[in-house]
């Protein structure tokens, strides 16, 4: 069935309800296939008009109708875009993995299939709220987009003791084997890095924890308030689009999804 669904961790909240946030899956848009349905990437092969309507229907969901969700050029990097103004993430968003507002009404949002959605909130020392959203897969969180959306968030005067943050649907350790070469630059910049990895199905291969990764660069950088949703994006086809998936299907595109989050 498509139905646009809003995916919520229970523990992810503000009490005062101050933000709105969801973990969207594949379903309810009107790409056909292979963007199936509620692909939202102007990065992939879909027409525009699929994706703006796709992208106009989660903004319905956050209580923006008629509006669009703000999005970055993801490249697999560190930046993080402070959003204070309106803009269109066809046509003038910028490079980055990571985006940060302390603006209401404007929702805020990371694409993915299989990396990892880390969305965050935050208080000022006044109550005011600062949110965040980060793309954080392999190489943009080994490269240090954890860290950024935090510096960013502390840039609009968030308390960093007061921060939460909520991992999305990503590919899971039983899904996402690797090269045992893929391991050296993760020991080498940390040696307890060693202990994400474990034996494949394969005698060259490994298996990697990429959301226990995020998780302990959250806690290392001070983030004590961690939430997992624990969703695998390879294993649920028919609620997730996958790259390895596709790259294992011999589909040559596919759909991203988007968790989105907003200030009232």
């Amino acid at each position: 069935m498509n139905t646009l669904a809003k995916i919520e961790y229970p523990q992810f909240k503000a009490d005062d309800g101050a933000f709105t946030y969801g973990f969207f899956g594949k379903n309810g848009g009107g790409s056909p296939q292979p963007y199936n349905t509620l692909n939202v990437s102007f990065q992939s092969g879909d027409a525009e008009a699929n994706i703006r309507e796709n992208r106009r229907r989660i903004a319905s969901q956050m209580q923006r109708d008629l509006m669009d969700i703000y999005t970055v050029k993801q490249v697999h990097g560190r930046d993080c875009l402070v959003v204070s103004d309106e803009y269109d993430s066809a046509d003038e968003a910028p490079d980055a993995d990571a985006l940060v507002t302390d603006k209401p009404n404007m929702p805020i949002a990371v694409m993915t299939a299989d990396c990892v959605p880390v969305l965050f909130s935050a208080r000022k020392q006044n109550g005011a709220p600062v949110i965040g959203a980060a793309h954080a897969g392999w190489g943009g969180a080994l490269k240090g987009n954890i860290e950024s959306t935090l510096s960013a968030m502390q840039h609009l005067e968030a308390d960093l003791t007061s921060v939460q943050a909520c991992i999305g649907p990503c590919i899971q350790k039983k899904s996402y084997e690797v090269s045992i070469d893929f391991a050296t630059p993760f020991l080498e910049q940390d040696e307890a890095a060693e202990r994400l990895f474990s034996e494949g199905q394969h005698d060259d291969k490994l298996l990697f924890d990429l959301p226990a990764y995020v998780m302990a660069r959250l806690a290392k950088a001070g983030v004590r308030q961690v939430f997992d949703t624990g969703l695998d994006t390879y294993a649920r086809a028919e609620d997730f689009f996958s790259y390895r998936r596709a790259t294992h299907e011999g589909l040559n595109d596919y759909g991203r999804q988007a968790s989105v989050i907003m200030i009232r």
